[in-house]
């Protein structure tokens, strides 16, 4: 069950925000190919003014989407950098943001460490 969680740093129009999670949960289910209610989008919105970059960044108009990515047990190598490609451009799409602004952090394996309803997975 992959769990994202992204933070929307910036402004975003009301017809971009409008169904976003669950564009963004659609659109990932087919890239992780999850079964229905399979993978899970929580969104964050930050304020441009509560972000930045060290020695005088963001650069002017920056707007990055920062999604966190946890499975039971990710991808490697070449299958890895696929899903990557294909989950960036996805977001991207979605929230009407350039791929150059879609960043995406990987946690560690969730399998054994995670427990749903009171459950733990492995």
């Amino acid at each position: 069950m992959p769990i994202l969680d992204l933070q929307l740093i910036g402004p975003l129009p009301d017809e971009v925000r409008r169904d976003l999670a669950q564009r963004i949960a659609d659109a990932a289910g087919r890239v992780f190919a999850s079964r229905p209610q399979g993978t899970w989008v929580t969104l964050h919105f930050i304020p441009a003014e509560c972000y930045s970059e060290n020695e005088g960044g963001p650069p002017a108009g920056a707007r990055p989407v920062i999604v966190r990515v946890l499975q039971a047990e990710p991808p490697r190598g070449d299958a890895l950098a696929q899903e990557v490609g294909h989950l960036t451009e996805a977001v991207a799409r979605a929230c009407a943001r350039p791929v150059e602004s879609v960043h995406i952090i990987y946690e560690p394996p969730a399998g054994g460490r995670i427990a749903f309803g009171g459950r733990l997975r492995m």
